[in-house]
């Protein structure tokens, strides 16, 4: 953690005020784009839709034209519009359980394990192939090509945010993915898990 003291990335919705809404709006905007790319558009975003309910009554048109600048707009906005109509239904609350959160439309099992992560407080790791990445090289490769159905992958990201900071050991390692563990030349000089690293070896 004291490495991500000093190098963590500061992004909008990682704030002491960030609301629920935010926090998980802007994970649905993160996936297949860059953190900095969403970091310049999110605050704008969030003064043109402050609550699910505000984004409810989004037109479609409207909201594709808005996501534009952070690609995959048609598909953005149709998930984001269906999942802010349901949440807007039932009052901004998310279910307690698993089962019940990837009911909900367009939540597979990364933003399922941000909601548990950032609105239930419960250790869940924001595993992508970014933190896939890091914890490969340190501890070893997955055996399923689909991160999302490895055992070993994600039992072990499990363990890893099973701490006292699970929301900052999360922002570390993808932190550290994005500046020093890239994917091509990594910065292996600058980084803190060298010693520990099989991947270097």
């Amino acid at each position: 953690m004291c490495w991500f003291d000093k190098n963590g990335r500061d992004f909008p919705w990682r704030r002491s005020s960030t609301s629920n809404y935010q926090a998980i709006t802007s994970e649905v905007l993160l996936q297949r784009t860059r953190a900095e790319t969403v970091a310049t558009f999110f605050p704008r975003f969030i003064r043109e839709f402050p609550s699910w309910r505000r984004l409810s009554s989004a037109n479609i048109r409207h909201l594709e034209q808005y996501l534009k600048p952070i690609g995959l707009w048609r598909r953005r906005a149709n998930s984001i519009l269906a999942l802010a109509q349901e949440m807007s239904r039932r009052n901004g609350r998310f279910p307690k359980d698993r089962e019940g959160i990837e009911s909900l439309p367009g939540i597979g099992q990364y933003i399922a394990n941000a909601v548990l992560l950032f609105c239930h407080h419960l250790p869940q790791p924001l595993l992508d192939i970014n933190m896939a990445r890091v914890l490969e090289r340190v501890f070893g490769p997955r055996k399923l090509a689909d991160i999302r159905y490895d055992p070993y992958l994600q039992h072990l990201a499990l363990k890893i945010v099973r701490c006292k900071t699970p929301v900052q050991i999360n922002w570390a390692i993808l932190d550290l993915a994005a500046t020093t563990c890239l994917g091509r030349k990594p910065r292996c000089n600058n980084c803190p898990l060298v010693s520990m690293c099989q991947w270097k070896d």
